[in-house]
């Protein structure tokens, strides 16, 4: 890489740096109810949101309370998601008139964006109605957000109680997070994106004149949509355009939330690789701060709860060395080039024909910064792109693989990727105590059996739904898959890791099929909340145990020789899990090319 590539790179982590460490301590204010510089323009909305709901912000619940709210709340707002997919066509809004999504495709898709996932097997401009994109799927985008980081407040919130069941109150997570986090932070990036030439608004589809008119021969047909034939060969007609339709709409607020949510879903089929959702160079270094911009600032949220900054930065270490090298090694692949392409020469002086992989790339965003995006979003389950992933060169194409493979704990999404790490960091604090013979324990709790069996659940799950998955498309016969081989195996292993690990990336070649989107469907489900449950129970159990005085063998937490071993836990699980199949896929795809 050059110095400036490097420069772009390092300046990108420091700004991060720099704007998490405050957003995570007044994130921390907002969950402990501490008073706010935003009360007195929210507050009245907030007693009017409790009021009119019924909420007693002064009653907490224990976990299975606060589980059962969780999961209430995103089934019903599934279900009015999947209905307002289905009635679209006679809901207003709709100047394009777009038709009822598909049954199976609006299920997926329900499902997609209540877990956080926003899986596109759409089209969002050609699918979608202006109602739909933003009273559904950008609404969905605040909620899911909203509720991954109140699971984890809750987590946070066992280990730093004693000897109690209660955990706080759901509906008033919810709406402080939504109110004074999310909310304010989108609207702050939404005027920005409008500045920069993002669209904001409900007007229809524009026509732009060509400035190179382009022809094509297409078949004639009847009314009924049949080919007319002539002495047996089907009738052309020339077709010449001079114009070409331009989507419109509520583009930059969803936007907003979608990066900030680490949600991914975009307003247009392409994402971020489209010139509305990312217009110039200063947006899209802003999209990618805003992908990790809260997923880091929790780490310094679950450091001030629990009193201790140095927790919060020994894991922030972690997450960030666990992407640092994956980085490193995509940016290298995609500026490797495809080696078949590097054998070849033109000209007199024997020029090669590649320089570095930009096949799928925006010339604008070039390698470096669309393999940063790649690491980034898929580091922290957004799932949005600004390059295709599927046109990756196979080892950097295995990159975004792999990091969703690790379980979404680098980064990974609000709430959800730190309560993950957690987890990890529960399995770490047992594995320690079992080489010394003692009963583990972390931040003064005692890990014991049920604390164990839940963080086994939250790490196993996800595998075991991606090979799971995998295999059955592979049994059924792949279909929908547009590459045969090694890479047609890799667009599903890529799809359904993606789904049951909800981040919503994807290998572009793969196609939607009946069985895809229901069993992607159910995939994210599970993924979501067989997650989200076990987390609740063991934040129950946490918070009825006696805190634990530090002793002369309790086990540090917040140094470097920890950060390691939580690292190596982290890596182990997803190699020993995944390597087979990532075999059978990118490494073996990439032995074949450069054997060739």
């Amino acid at each position: 890489m050059t110095s400036n590539q490097w420069l772009q790179i390092i300046a990108y982590f420091v700004v991060l740096l720099a704007l998490a460490i405050p957003l995570g301590i007044y994130m921390g204010k907002v969950y402990e109810n501490k008073p706010l510089f935003l009360s007195k323009l929210f507050g009245w909305l907030e007693k009017l949101i409790y009021k009119l709901g019924g909420i007693h912000p002064e009653k907490e619940m224990d976990w299975k309370g606060y589980a059962l709210s969780m999961l209430l709340f995103n089934i019903v707002g599934g279900l009015i998601l999947y209905a307002m997919e289905r009635f679209q066509a006679s809901l207003p809004l709709n100047p394009a008139g777009q038709s009822a999504v598909p049954p199976d495709l609006a299920f997926n898709t329900a499902i997609s964006f209540i877990t956080n996932t926003n899986w596109q097997f759409y089209g969002g401009e050609s699918t979608m109605s202006y109602l739909t994109q933003m009273a559904g799927l950008a609404v969905h985008n605040f909620l899911c957000a909203a509720s991954g980081m109140a699971t984890l407040v809750a987590l946070i919130r066992g280990i730093v109680r004693k000897e109690t069941k209660f955990l706080g109150n759901f509906w008033v997570d919810m709406t402080r997070g939504t109110l004074y986090i999310l909310l304010p932070l989108s609207l702050i990036f939404t005027m920005i994106l409008i500045q920069q030439g993002t669209p904001q608004t409900f007007g229809n589809t524009v026509n732009a004149s060509l400035v190179q008119p382009t022809s094509y021969d297409q078949p004639v047909t009847t009314a009924a949509g049949v080919p007319v034939t002539v002495d047996g060969k089907p009738q052309m007609t020339h077709v010449v355009v001079t114009e070409q339709p331009i989507s419109l709409g509520p583009v930059a607020s969803q936007e907003a939330i979608k990066m900030l949510g680490t949600n991914g879903g975009g307003y247009f089929n392409v994402n971020s690789a489209h010139p509305y959702e990312n217009p110039t160079p200063f947006i899209d270094f802003l999209e990618l701060l805003a992908i990790l911009l809260i997923p880091a600032a929790l780490c310094f949220t679950f450091g001030s709860m629990v009193k201790d900054h140095r927790q919060g930065w020994a894991i922030l270490a972690a997450m960030f060395l666990l992407l640092a090298p994956m980085l490193y090694i995509c940016v290298q692949q995609e500026q490797a080039g495809n080696p078949l392409l590097n054998k070849l020469t033109m000209g007199t002086h024997g020029e090669t024909l590649a320089d570095g992989n930009m096949e799928g790339k925006e010339v604008r965003f070039g390698i470096v910064n669309s393999s940063l995006w790649a690491s980034i979003t898929t580091a922290a389950s957004n799932g949005s792109v600004n390059a295709m992933h599927d046109s990756f060169t196979p080892l950097g194409g295995m990159v975004p693989m792999w990091m969703i493979m690790l379980g979404e704990v680098s980064f990974g999404g609000v709430g959800s990727g730190l309560y993950g790490m957690l987890a990890f960091v529960i399995l770490a604090v047992f594995v320690a105590g079992l080489m010394v013979g003692r009963t583990p324990e972390y931040l003064g709790k005692k890990i014991q059996t049920y604390e164990m069996k839940m963080a086994s659940i939250m790490i196993l799950i996800p595998p075991l739904l991606v090979l799971v998955c995998t295999a059955v498309a592979v049994a059924t016969g792949g279909n929908g898959t547009n590459n045969p081989g090694a890479h047609g195996f890799s667009e599903l292993l890529y799809a359904f890791d993606s789904m049951s690990n909800n981040n919503g990336s994807a290998f572009a070649g793969l196609s939607a099929t009946t069985l895809y989107n229901l069993m992607g469907g159910a995939a994210m489900w599970f993924g979501r909340f067989w997650l989200a449950i076990p987390v609740l129970a063991m934040a129950g159990s946490l918070a009825k145990k006696k805190a634990v005085p530090e002793s002369a063998g309790t086990l540090p937490t917040h140094t470097v020789l920890f950060v390691v071993m939580l690292i190596s836990t982290v890596v182990i699980v997803g190699a020993l899990t995944f390597f087979p199949a990532l075999a059978l896929g990118p490494i073996v795809e990439h032995l074949k090319m450069v054997r060739m």
